[in-house]
């Protein structure tokens, strides 16, 4: 197993520990909530790395294809799921980016099935980066930074939206046509 599959790997590893802390004592400990920042930090971190290490010395494997995004989802996901349970984020929010996720699920399978790899576009890069800043903004919990707060949930539900519209645009002919 090479390096960048051992980190994404770790990542998927590092999310019970990031929700553990989130979680802890109902998310009222700031220390725990600093320490779930640090974590999901950490683990976004592993998520560039692994990208740049595959790409950089040719490490790109089937697995890495497969389990990189779904430990992407998995860590973002979870972090959405435990901030609606601390009302924090509406459902609607959550419901939204998690819809997404399935849809563009999905359209890589039956892409997939036809042999075509999709690969991600920058409104799903912004999306996603969006959607961790996000996260610590909310793990942090900062009153004096809750107009951030805000702004970025909002950004990251446009950027979902926008993403999900120009992913269908490009690939609707692996649906209506089974290839491209």
């Amino acid at each position: 197993m090479n390096l960048p599959n051992k980190l994404t790997i770790l990542r998927v590893i590092m999310i019970p520990f990031f929700v553990l802390f989130l979680l802890l004592e109902g998310g009222t400990n700031v220390n725990y909530r600093w320490i779930a920042a640090a974590i999901f930090i950490v683990a976004s971190f592993t998520d560039l790395l692994d990208g740049m290490i595959a790409r950089k010395y040719g490490l790109v494997t089937n697995f890495g294809k497969f389990m990189d995004p779904l430990a992407d989802k998995l860590l973002v996901c979870s972090g959405l799921i435990c901030f609606t349970a601390l009302n924090q984020l509406s459902a609607w929010v959550v419901i939204v980016i998690i819809s997404r996720e399935f849809i563009i699920s999905g359209f890589r399978l039956v892409a997939s099935d036809n042999g075509i790899v999709i690969a991600a576009s920058k409104w799903g890069k912004f999306k996603t980066a969006s959607q961790m800043i996000m996260s610590v903004l909310l793990m942090v919990n900062i009153p004096l930074l809750t107009p951030v707060t805000v702004v970025f949930v909002w950004l990251a539900v446009i950027l979902t939206i926008v993403s999900l519209i120009d992913y269908i645009v490009k690939n609707y002919k692996v649906l209506t046509e089974g290839s491209m």
